[in-house]
């Protein structure tokens, strides 16, 4: 008995310390990639970029992001910088079942993995998205949008999502997940992957509009996805949760107003 609580006590460890170490090293080769394109910190080309570029005004940036295979990767790797700070509570909650629902270390592991799942298949739509908008002309090479209007439309059609019966239904899931596994329950690797799947989904339903926004900031733009990560976190925090999402939305809808607003303000 001894030895079997010790044995679980040391994969849970194990587990727990991989998952944080996973988004760590998301956030870390994002950096990495940011420093490789010449970026700081906000997505705009660093100094000697921005020097070289001067000097030869018609030479390319340098932005591997117009084919599939790097944007791809690039935004499988944010999916993971992103989301899985906010499968916490998720991961949490089904841990709370193993013991009283005949749950498994497997089966969280395939909550996860089916998790992850649904989130890489996004990072593809929005890989084609973003083609679709870069040689549409509508954003640039940083995924930024060229006009203020299309951000500040953008922020505003994010921000009303926050009011919909579909954000409503789709948070109350990941804000609340026990409801959630108590209603699929499945045991073993596959009943995890199954309900993982699931998750995802309902999660990529309630919280694409914040990796939209990076069309506003720019993708590239890790203090911005930091923010955006930080709303989601909070939006699935259990003391809290239900209370941001309406506030996101108005802040997000004023957000647009006073963008869509610049232009004017500023004689363009």
């Amino acid at each position: 008995m001894i030895l079997s609580a010790t044995i679980t006590h040391t994969l849970r460890s194990a587990l727990w310390l991989a998952f944080f170490a996973a988004i760590l090293v998301a956030w870390w080769m994002m950096y990495v990639m940011a420093v490789d394109m010449d970026l700081d910190l906000i997505g705009r080309p660093g100094i000697a970029g921005e020097a070289m570029r001067q000097m030869n005004p018609r030479m390319p940036m340098y932005m591997p992001m117009a084919n599939f295979g790097p944007l791809f990767a690039m935004w499988a790797i944010m999916m993971a910088a992103m989301m899985l700070p906010t499968m916490v509570p998720s991961l949490r909650t089904y841990e709370d079942l193993i013991g009283a629902a005949d749950g498994t270390w497997a089966g969280w592991i395939g909550v996860l993995a089916g998790y992850g799942i649904m989130w890489i298949a996004f990072a593809a739509l929005i890989t084609i998205v973003q083609l679709g908008l870069l040689y549409g002309g509508v954003v640039d090479m940083l995924g930024i949008a060229k006009s203020p209007l299309v951000g500040a439309g953008l922020l505003i059609v994010v921000g009303a999502f926050q009011f919909t019966r579909t954000k409503d239904i789709c948070h109350g899931v990941c804000h609340s997940p026990m409801n959630y596994f108590l209603g699929r329950w499945r045991t073993g690797a596959l009943g995890g992957l199954r309900m993982g799947l699931g998750l995802g989904a309902y999660c990529v339903i309630c919280c694409w509009g914040f990796m939209a926004l990076g069309f506003v900031g720019g993708v590239m733009n890790l203090a911005w996805m930091g923010l955006a990560t930080l709303f989601m976190v909070l939006e699935k925090l259990p003391q809290i949760g239900h209370r941001v999402v309406r506030p996101l939305g108005i802040l997000m809808i004023i957000g647009g107003v006073v963008l869509a607003m610049f232009p004017l303000w500023s004689g363009g």
